[in-house]
């Protein structure tokens, strides 16, 4: 059976709809596969003047109108688009696009999702409170357990805490989060990039890993005893000095780094792929993945963007996808 991919178009404000046409473009001639695109056909026609598609596609509005075709564009109303701003307008058409895209997944005419980048600026002004894709993926397919994690042929890397202020995290560091955190991940490392016994390395929360107690007390209260009383620790290792880690380049020895919160993961790791880093959701019951780059206002409209890392994405999904079938 075929693979089934869908894009969701992001914001449409931003680079979004360009370059999941310029994706389309490269792979549209995958044998056996089929792609769906959930965007505003008015955004998807403007578009099309600055991109050209490159592929023979088929327009629908409704779930049921999904047939055989190769390329399919599903209409998610119309949409005023004004490049370079977040707008109420492109906020809404960017949920509703990711709205009828998990629809499609729910009632299996689809297999995985591409999500294009989305302001969450953008998406409060139009009412809807969520601090990103993840979580509302996380809400629609009802998965309490489940974690972001960073992908790209260098490093594989993922996150206790997500879009967390700082001042909040030390609390958030729990032998209860940290057992959901890594069941998820051991369990995508096994099924989706079907490594056997996978290595992960453990960052600290504190400058050194806390040197002993001296800058912070949670390695030694919580980190520590967790990684030695969990039940899978032998696939574990740490808390390293997360800056020794970095320079050291001793991510290299493991399949996946866990850091404790957002930027302590996300500068290393865009500074290593900042064009063709990944972002996947594990743990729900689809694979989801995105690229590493937010909407670019700067540039959209301009025929400039890269489709790079929406194509790591997509290949990504793709061996997930097929590793998952095995």
């Amino acid at each position: 059976m075929r693979n089934r991919y869908i894009f969701s178009c992001g914001d449409i404000n931003g680079i979004g709809p360009e370059i999941v046409i310029k994706a389309l473009n490269l792979i549209a001639g995958k044998r056996g596969a089929q792609f769906i695109f959930t965007c505003p056909e008015n955004v998807f026609n403007a578009t099309s003047t600055f991109i050209t598609p490159g592929f023979k596609y088929k327009t629908v509005s409704t779930i049921g109108e999904i047939q055989d075709e190769k390329i399919i564009l599903f209409n998610t109303g119309k949409f005023a688009q004004s490049f370079g701003s977040p707008t109420k307008a492109s906020g809404k058409a960017a949920f509703i696009s990711l709205e009828a895209a998990v629809e499609i997944l729910k009632q299996r005419k689809a297999d995985a999702l591409i999500t294009a980048p989305l302001s969450k600026e953008a998406l409060h002004s139009a009412g809807y409170n969520y601090p990103g894709h993840t979580e509302m993926l996380a809400e629609w397919f009802d998965t309490k357990n489940f974690v972001m994690m960073f992908l790209s042929k260098k490093l594989k890397a993922a996150l206790t805490t997500i879009h967390k202020p700082l001042a909040a995290v030390p609390g958030l560091i729990t032998p209860a989060k940290l057992e959901s955190v890594f069941s998820v991940v051991i369990d995508s490392l096994k099924k989706d990039f079907k490594l056997s016994t996978p290595a992960i390395g453990v960052l600290g929360l504190n400058p050194h890993a806390g040197e002993s107690g001296l800058i912070g007390r949670e390695e030694e209260e919580v980190i520590k005893p967790f990684l030695k009383e969990y039940s899978q620790r032998k696939y574990l290792k740490g808390p390293f000095s997360p800056d020794a880690y970095w320079g050291n380049k001793t991510y290299e020895k493991f399949d996946l780094t866990l850091g404790m919160y957002h930027d302590q993961v996300l500068i290393p790791f865009k500074l290593l792929n900042f064009s063709k880093g990944v972002n996947y959701t594990a743990g729900l019951p689809v694979v989801r993945t995105s690229p590493d780059h937010g909407v670019a206002y700067d540039i959209a409209g301009k025929s400039t963007a890269k489709e790079t890392s929406i194509l790591e994405a997509f290949h990504f999904a793709e061996i997930i996808l097929n590793n998952r079938k095995k």
